[in-house]
């Protein structure tokens, strides 16, 4: 089977059991979901959406973030991973913004990755979600998955990977592939003892066929 194959399989096979894939992250628009994805660094969904309604109840656009007090941030964060280091982000993200950006959160990656809090795999998901732009947000799932799978081939870091990954990914479906893999990590594929026995992609995975006595690949 070669790579080609291989994603055409994957994709063909999410297309149809998870043709709806999207972010868990719970937002009303751009600056909200910019914000619940500086927050959700090394923290899951669940708390950040549990915690944000709290913050946008109190600071609901990027001006008013861009004047609260830090101690008045860290409160509501607190339950947060790096609720410290996350706080300043915040706040430095929303003054930026306004200084720099006339109030209104940029669009491109270029400029996404100049804000405090901000990577190229929170730009990618801001720029992809937001605008359905063709970038790959490569995160723990997006990385460990591609590389089980047999997407990626010996990727040492996440820009390796999605470089690999945006090779052969159409780019139409660029914005969703990552969020197939993502949710595909969160729940089947997960970091230790994955789920092989409720997966349907084990024709297909490397990983699962390099287990010993495991059938050789099939197509889909």
């Amino acid at each position: 089977m070669t790579r080609k194959d291989r994603f055409n399989s994957v994709i063909d096979y999410f297309s149809i059991t998870r043709p709806e894939a999207e972010t868990e992250l719970v937002f009303g628009n751009t600056y909200e979901l910019l914000v619940a994805v500086i927050l959700s660094a090394q923290c899951t969904d669940k708390r950040v959406n549990m915690t944000t309604p709290a913050l946008f109840a109190l600071y609901p656009s990027v001006a008013s973030l861009a004047n609260a007090p830090y101690e008045d941030v860290f409160a509501i964060i607190k339950s947060i991973s790096f609720p410290g280091n996350k706080s300043r982000h915040l706040l430095g993200m929303a003054k930026m913004v306004m200084d720099n950006f006339k109030g209104e959160i940029p669009m491109t990656v270029p400029e996404l990755v100049q804000l405090p809090g901000v990577g190229r795999k929170t730009a990618n998901v801001i720029t992809s979600v937001i605008d359905n732009q063709p970038n790959m947000a490569v995160d723990t799932h997006v990385f460990r998955v591609a590389a089980r799978i047999g997407l990626t081939l010996n990727a040492k870091n996440p820009l390796q990977t999605e470089l690999q990954l945006l090779k052969y990914v159409p780019k139409p479906l660029v914005h969703k592939f990552h969020h197939w893999l993502i949710l595909h990590g969160r729940y089947t594929c997960v970091a230790r003892n994955p789920k092989c026995f409720e997966c349907g992609l084990k024709p297909v995975c490397k990983y699962y066929l390099g287990i010993s006595g495991n059938p050789k690949p099939q197509p889909l």
